[in-house]
């Protein structure tokens, strides 16, 4: 009698760890997020924020909500004077260890923009992150649009 409490007790924190490893995955946090104003004429915008994940994992998509086309994740590098701009397929975020997205970086590039980006308006965003076990999550951010 006495190994039967025993033995529910061990099944029932077994199966406590188990859903736990099983929900596990990586938080992102996401901060200092803005967009750049965009020229009346302009079809292209830039969106920057900086993440923080608990674990290591990767930026794997992003979408507008309305007010873009399509956005890709970009890097930006000066050599000798050149500027070059590179669409990304994913960038990789180091555990607890922040990744800037700033104006001479890493940024989201917008393309096709419906309308211009005023100060004062938001875009909102869904950005899609994926952890080392495969699993992906995605977060929706309302971002401030801030003038040049």
């Amino acid at each position: 009698m006495d190994k039967i409490p025993k033995m529910k007790l061990l099944k029932l924190i077994s199966i406590i760890l188990l859903l736990t490893s099983c929900n596990a995955n990586a938080e992102v946090t996401i901060s200092n997020a803005w967009v750049r104003e965009s020229a009346p004429s302009q079809k292209v915008g830039a969106a920057y924020m900086t993440f923080k994940s608990s674990e290591k994992s990767k930026l794997v998509y992003v979408e507008a909500t309305s007010n873009a086309g399509s956005i890709e994740i970009h890097s930006m590098t000066m050599n000798n004077g050149i500027m070059k701009m590179r669409m990304l397929e994913e960038l990789t975020l180091e555990a607890n260890k922040p990744q800037a997205l700033a104006p001479g970086g890493f940024h989201l590039m917008m393309f096709d923009l419906k309308k211009p980006l005023k100060a004062g308006e938001n875009v909102t965003f869904r950005l899609c992150f994926k952890d080392e076990n495969g699993k992906i999550t995605d977060q929706n951010i309302t971002v401030p649009v801030k003038g040049q």
